[in-house]
């Protein structure tokens, strides 16, 4: 057991609701269970994990700013005193992107923003309006800042092959990059019946889902709209809010009002999962979808992108597009699988069993691991005993 600190510098630690939160929420779990000692600095934590013994949360709130630029810089710059002025109550810190100006020991780039300004499905430009001129000012001022949190970390967490690309591609060394893939409940998401009419779906016939924000094109599902189009007797299942969304429109465009059904955000996903026969995501660009390892877990074919990070991990356990934009040989795949239900068990156990491998648990080991690496190569002054509890 270890009875070293941990600095946990991030926005949220959360169960759910957050993707972000919840990896940060399970390697806090993982390191309580360790014998590590917890200082969460945070704008949120789950309440039942905040007043755990061995976790001190150190709440720093700044969600009623009224743009995310001011409340994201608000926190660094009040994270940047408390680690300062608290340098003897902690041995390790492990930051998440750009949240201070302190040096992390670990810092886990669970996006880098230097490749989504280069990608090209990056949307926003200096010439299209105030609100386009603000994000990506937004974006090219995080990929500054982020930048330099990355290359003053001793280790940067990866967390796809995608990413640990884009770090290599902004200068970070090799030496400096551990690949840790996100989770997934093995346990919440399985195989299993579905409840097609709890959802308000079609009893019969085969379903492919989508899952994410459907306010912006960088998800892909106009691509999926379009190869629907081609997939005679289909069904699309929507998950995601719908208000300022341009796709209800493009569907009724394309003549699809009778096959996709728009269900609005989804808080059941593992029972979703399970009363539909495929999922498709072919994200224009992506760090690492939690959906895609929920959608393998759940038994689920999955069609993707190479663009949407993660999707090394497939294997047999679906398909993967060179181009996000390919509306052919999508409808093709779609096609092919919505006629073929052995071919789609098939890659659904492949992705199931793959899936068995990317545990929460596994993540977090990974992350214990690299904490006791550093700790074993760093001086620790004495201090006195860690009490825990809340403050």
């Amino acid at each position: 057991m270890n009875s070293a600190t941990i600095a946990l510098v991030t926005h949220q630690v959360v169960a759910r609701g957050d993707g972000q939160g919840r990896v940060n929420y399970e390697i806090a779990q993982a390191a309580l269970a360790a014998g590590f000692y917890l200082q969460i600095v945070a704008m949120r934590c789950d309440e039942a994990l905040a007043v755990r013994h061995g976790v001190s949360f150190i709440e720093l709130d700044y969600r009623r700013l009224p743009t995310q630029l001011l409340r994201n810089h608000a926190f660094a710059r009040a994270s940047t005193r408390w680690l300062r002025t608290h340098r003897g109550d902690y041995d390790l810190i492990h930051a998440c992107g750009y949240v201070t100006e302190v040096p992390a020991d670990v810092n886990t780039a669970h996006l880098v923003h230097r490749g989504w300004l280069q990608s090209g499905a990056y949307p926003f430009s200096w010439m299209g309006g105030p609100y386009s001129a603000y994000q990506r000012f937004y974006t090219v001022l995080n990929a500054t800042l982020e930048r330099r949190a990355f290359l003053s970390a001793r280790r940067v967490v990866a967390i796809s092959g995608k990413i640990e690309d884009e770090l290599r591609e902004i200068g970070v060394p090799e030496k400096h990059i551990a690949l840790i893939h996100n989770g997934v409940d093995v346990r919440e998401f399985y195989p299993g019946a579905g409840e097609r009419n709890r959802f308000g779906l079609p009893p019969e016939g085969v379903i492919f889902l989508f899952a994410g924000d459907i306010r912006t094109p960088r998800k892909g599902l106009d691509t999926i709209l379009k190869a629907l189009f081609d997939v005679p007797g289909a069904h699309l299942a929507v998950a995601g809010t719908v208000e300022g969304s341009p796709f209800p429109a493009q569907a009724l465009a394309l003549g699809l009002e009778g096959r996709v059904h728009f269900l609005g955000k989804v808080v059941d996903m593992p029972a979703l999962m399970r009363s539909v026969d495929l999922f498709v995501f072919p994200s224009r660009y992506e760090a690492m979808s939690l959906v895609i390892l929920e959608s393998m877990a759940s038994g689920l074919p999955v069609l993707t992108a190479k663009t949407a990070g993660g999707a090394e991990i497939l294997g047999e356990g679906g398909r993967v597009l060179d181009d996000p934009n390919d509306v052919s040989t999508l409808a093709r795949w779609m096609r092919e699988l919505a006629a073929d239900p052995v071919l789609r068990q098939r890659m659904g156990a492949a992705g199931r069993a793959i899936a068995e491998h990317f545990t929460w648990e596994r993540m977090a080991t990974a992350y214990i691991d690299l904490y006791n690496e550093l700790l074993s190569t760093k001086i620790l002054p004495p201090r006195p005993m860690h009490h825990g509890g809340a403050s």
